[in-house]
């Protein structure tokens, strides 16, 4: 009887780590059986999709409470479906305001749960802990951080490494990412990146654009590059450009954040995903941050973590400068941007200390999670699945 196994993924990301796991537990268990909401990478992998995984993909709260009522439909369709016929083990991927409570509803139900890609528990909203302790039998996490803070509150967790650590190369060819961008071979090159989001560009665009104008006033070679994710955040970009003159060589490309940090000796990085992407290519970088007063003011009160960007929390100090809020201004970005071009030998320790990062986090993900999977299945107590493969 073939093994079964419930799995749920939403956005993008998801159903790319979703796809990486079913492929990686296939290879040890061909005849293993997935269905559940999926994406086009997981239904390329052979998941059986109950529902498409762009029903989870619902960014903001107003959205969110627009489709409340069509998410819990889904979410006790699931349930109901599961718990009349019980797949061997739940994989609930990211998406926590849905899963936490699918996990949870089928782990009373005797079904064994595991929860992959850690909320961001560890700094804000703690309390969901408790939750997280009743829903999931098993934690996966993508930082060696997040699996300490379980450990510390007992709850099974197991770290098995980045997806983008195993995708991107441990050595970085700067050469031939410019030579696909476009840039010159020699010289230094500077990468702005200001979010994914309007609102990021919105508040960091102008800022970025006037430190590079500022870097330029002492470096007049100095070049420039800006992916921006979508057209709506090319176009504003260039409008902000515009307005402060549109004097300065700034490349605007679509997409491409991975080329413009190889291609560059040092960044702007708004804070986010962004600043793991500069540290496993290596990119010395500054990371920058601002909200709308009343949401910084709320912020302050509930996140509690010593560090915003990815290089300082896995470091547990200062490896990167952060300026938040009121300290973003196009003085400091610039200082913090040139300290890195001209202390050659601080930049050589940092990009060692990314290097060893990289390493840490590249575990090959996909392979840990599918032992972890596989493991839940023999803890289980199912006789099928083979102690190696």
């Amino acid at each position: 009887m073939s093994i079964r196994i419930g799995i749920v993924a939403g956005e993008a990301s998801g159903d790319m780590l979703g796809a990486a796991l079913i492929a990686a537990v296939k290879q040890q268990l061909p005849d293993a059986v997935f269905l559940g909401i999926a994406g086009p990478r997981m239904i390329e992998q052979g998941c059986q999709a109950l529902f498409p995984s762009e029903k989870l993909a619902v960014m903001g709260l107003v959205e969110v409470l627009g489709h409340f009522r069509e998410l819990s439909a889904i979410r006790r369709q699931l349930i109901s479906q599961f718990l009349a016929d019980p797949p061997d083990v739940f994989i609930g991927i990211d998406a926590p305001d849905f899963n936490l409570g699918l996990e949870g509803a089928l782990k009373r139900g005797g079904i064994p749960t595991v929860h992959y890609v850690s909320p961001s528990v560890w700094a804000w909203r703690r309390y969901r802990l408790k939750k997280i302790a009743r829903s999931t039998d098993l934690m996966l996490t993508l930082l060696p951080f997040e699996a300490a803070f379980y450990e510390e509150h007992h709850i099974p967790v197991r770290f098995v490494g980045h997806s983008l650590a195993d995708a991107i190369p441990v050595e970085v060819d700067r050469t031939a990412a410019r030579a696909r961008l476009g840039l010159p071979r020699d010289g230094e090159v500077v990468a702005l990146l200001p979010g994914s989001r309007m609102t990021e560009v919105h508040m960091l665009g102008e800022m970025f654009i006037a430190a590079a104008k500022r870097l330029r006033e002492g470096r007049p070679q100095l070049r420039f590059v800006a992916p921006l994710a979508s057209e709506a955040t090319q176009a504003l970009f260039k409008e902000q450009l515009q307005a402060q003159g549109g004097d300065v060589p700034i490349t605007v490309i679509a997409g491409q954040s991975q080329q413009a940090l190889a291609a560059a000796n040092a960044a702007m990085v708004a804070s986010g995903t962004a600043t793991l992407e500069a540290l496993l290519l290596k990119c010395p970088m500054v990371m920058a941050y601002r909200l709308k007063p009343v949401t910084y003011w709320l912020a302050k009160h509930l996140v509690k973590v010593a560090y915003f960007s990815l290089p300082n929390l896995l470091a547990q100090r200062p490896l990167i400068p952060e300026l938040i809020q009121d300290a973003v201004t196009a003085e400091r970005l610039a200082a913090a941007v040139e300290a890195h071009l001209d202390d050659k030998q601080a930049t050589a320790q940092l990009i060692a200390q990314f290097r060893e990062m990289h390493l840490s986090l590249r575990r090959d993900a996909a392979r840990q999670a599918a032992a972890a999977v596989i493991g839940m299945l023999r803890i289980s107590g199912d006789t099928a699945v083979p102690e190696h493969g």
